[in-house]
């Protein structure tokens, strides 16, 4: 604690997430520079880093879903979901399965991801004018599918068993001749129904449409489901979003993509978990970098989980390793700390809290406006005099300085 500064004191704990890599480092300096300093932090610590989920076989990522739930608010570090490099890298027992993915089937909800936007900074996309939210559906498909490697001529079904004792059903998938893959996935009708009804509420608080893209022509029972439930759902919204003025559309998701890139934005593009995941990057992207995302998991049953859109920065990471210099953008990682705080904030009635998260947005957002930027901004951003690149402790730092000049003044 600085003698300059009374710390905000906080009433329940947040639960954090540590991560891995380049973002597991700047974790620790937000916190050092950013936080502790001006806020009296009372958190709930998981450790996510892969070799730690290795050693409990994964179940500190269950116990950390379950604080979310018992604590309301989560805020989570990137992490590395292996592949088999990964595995040998690491010397791992196994391929472990995403953790976000596994955070997500226990919550459930749906994740609302948008723009950070700064006024040096412009979309790639000229036609886009407002920021594009994603509310990406965060349960099943291939987040929680089941895999298998074919190794043999045989035959693949899809089998289900009555739990009343019916009759069994099944149906054919493939009949292989040789080596192939198989994949199952699934979800379920309450689930999709906590998305609709998510995203309706969402769009309906923010006034902005909302559209709904998948692609039911192919598939004719699974995507066909979401769309009837959204169409339920939209039957029951119709007149709220009348008055706002706004409007639900569905086309799709081929039709959706091509439409995105025409249209002037300001909308909330509703996606299924695996078409959310890509989208939201290339919105991501497209506004100047995947650092200037910011993501919330929002449960039906009022559990938020705040985390940075991107992932570990894997080649910085090395280079931090070698010991040379890093330009990294930690701004999604401060905006997964600020939902969080500010959130923590409303539910415990801390004015005080919610305030200084929306000072640290401010400082945030006015350091790179001020030309003071990582490397991915500088090679989008307007040109100007005062932009400089700087180092990734050094873009903290620069926000520390003027958020301690916001909380003197």
């Amino acid at each position: 604690m600085t003698a300059e500064y009374r710390r905000i004191a906080m009433k329940t704990p947040l639960v954090e997430l540590d991560g891995d890599e380049m973002t597991r480092v700047m974790w620790e300096m937000v916190k050092k520079k950013l936080l502790l300093p001006f806020v009296d932090l009372r958190v709930e610590y998981y450790d996510l880093h892969l070799g730690n989920r290795d050693q409990t076989d994964d179940q500190v990522t269950l116990d950390a879903a379950r604080a979310i739930m018992k604590h309301g608010v989560g805020v989570k570090c990137a992490t590395i979901t292996p592949n088999a490099d990964r595995v040998r890298e690491y010397g791992l027992k196994k391929m472990w399965k995403s953790p976000n993915g596994t955070i997500r089937a226990i919550l459930d909800g749906t994740v609302f991801r948008k723009p950070i936007p700064v006024r040096n900074v412009h979309p790639f996309v000229r036609s886009w004018k407002k920021p594009i939210v994603i509310g990406r559906h965060a349960y099943g498909d291939v987040y929680s599918g089941t895999e298998v490697r074919i190794e043999r001529p045989g035959k693949a079904e899809i089998v289900f068993t009555p739990g009343d004792g019916g009759k069994e059903e099944r149906l054919a998938v493939h009949n292989f001749t040789g080596p192939g893959i198989v994949q199952g996935v699934h979800n379920t009708d309450a689930s999709i129904a906590a998305f609709a009804e998510a995203c309706f509420a969402f769009a309906h608080e923010e006034k902005i449409d909302l559209w709904f893209s998948t692609k039911d022509t192919i598939s004719k029972v699974y995507d066909a489901r979401f769309r009837e439930i959204f169409e339920e759902t939209h039957d029951r919204w119709k007149e709220r979003f009348r008055s706002r003025g706004i409007e639900y559309f569905f086309t799709l998701i081929d039709d959706a993509v091509a439409r995105i890139v025409r249209s002037e934005g300001g909308i909330l593009w509703a996606l299924k978990n695996y078409d959310g995941d890509v989208m939201s990057d290339m919105v991501a992207a497209a506004n100047g970098s995947l650092a200037m995302m910011t993501s919330v998991l929002v449960s039906p049953q009022g559990y938020f989980e705040y985390e940075a859109a991107h992932g570990t920065v894997q080649k910085h990471y090395y280079r931090h390793l070698e010991g040379g210099e890093t330009s990294t953008n930690s701004m999604a990682l401060i905006f997964a700390w600020t939902g969080a705080l500010r959130k923590r904030g409303e539910m415990d009635g801390l004015e005080e809290l919610a305030g200084f998260a929306g000072r640290l947005e401010e400082a945030s957002l006015e350091t790179v406006e001020a030309g003071i930027m990582t490397g991915d901004l500088l090679a989008v951003a307007d040109e100007s005099p005062s932009n400089r690149k700087v180092s990734t402790e050094a873009f903290i730092d620069a926000i520390a300085e003027r958020l301690a000049g916001k909380l003197r003044g």
